[in-house]
């Protein structure tokens, strides 16, 4: 099964933005150029695999993932609901998340969860919904918001990456939330781009 991806939504308008809010972030982003993150339209399928990405690095995650997908054919609520949690698990998952990624497959697939009603929800509003799952955190939400739903201004200071993109980026040895907040806000209302490029830098 080939999963839909597409790349997230931005052009001149946010690059000027944060070039002009931000002198150093505009610098960097004028060296490399555009950069192309992927996105997953299917709110379902983004959301498991944030679930998986928890606390893992990308190369982890990317193997768990093909092994749910070899085990379950196509990444559905139907497909994952009628597996067991130790099916789940022994994808090379958590207890936790296994348990997770059932709970929230099974309430989907039983009318008693509408995954879709996200898409008319504020971005604290869709975290909110989704962190009442227990094993959903407030960085899973955070990536489904930028990874799917494309909002907008997502900054997540619970990312590692973006944290210490942000830190290579000001050459800074260490990084507070007062800090993390000053250029969160610096950066709005295009916070996702930067995150985009700071996920990039924090990767040179």
């Amino acid at each position: 099964m080939t999963i839909e991806t597409s790349f997230f939504s931005y052009g001149d308008t946010e690059i000027r933005a944060l070039q002009a809010a931000d002198d150093v972030l505009g610098a960097a982003m004028k060296r490399i150029g555009k950069v192309e993150r992927t996105t997953m339209p299917d709110l379902f399928t983004a959301l498991i695999y944030a679930i998986v990405g928890q606390l893992i690095s990308v190369k982890a995650a990317e193997a768990v993932w093909g092994r749910l997908r070899d085990q379950l054919g196509e990444i559905t609520p139907y497909s994952i609901a009628i597996q067991t949690p130790d099916i789940i698990q022994s994808c090379g998952l958590t207890q936790k998340k296994a348990s997770c990624i059932h709970q929230l497959a099974s309430r989907i697939e039983h009318n008693q969860f509408d995954l879709k009603r996200l898409i008319l929800l504020s971005d604290e509003e869709v975290i909110r919904e989704l962190t009442s799952f227990d094993g959903i955190g407030r960085w899973t939400a955070e990536m489904l918001l930028l990874h799917s739903l494309q909002r907008p201004d997502v900054v997540s200071w619970g990312d590692i990456a973006i944290r210490r993109g942000m830190m290579k980026l000001y050459g800074l040895r260490d990084m507070d939330k007062k800090k993390f907040d000053q250029y969160r806000q610096r950066y709005s209302p295009y916070g996702s781009v930067a995150s985009i490029y700071l996920w990039k830098i924090s990767y040179e």
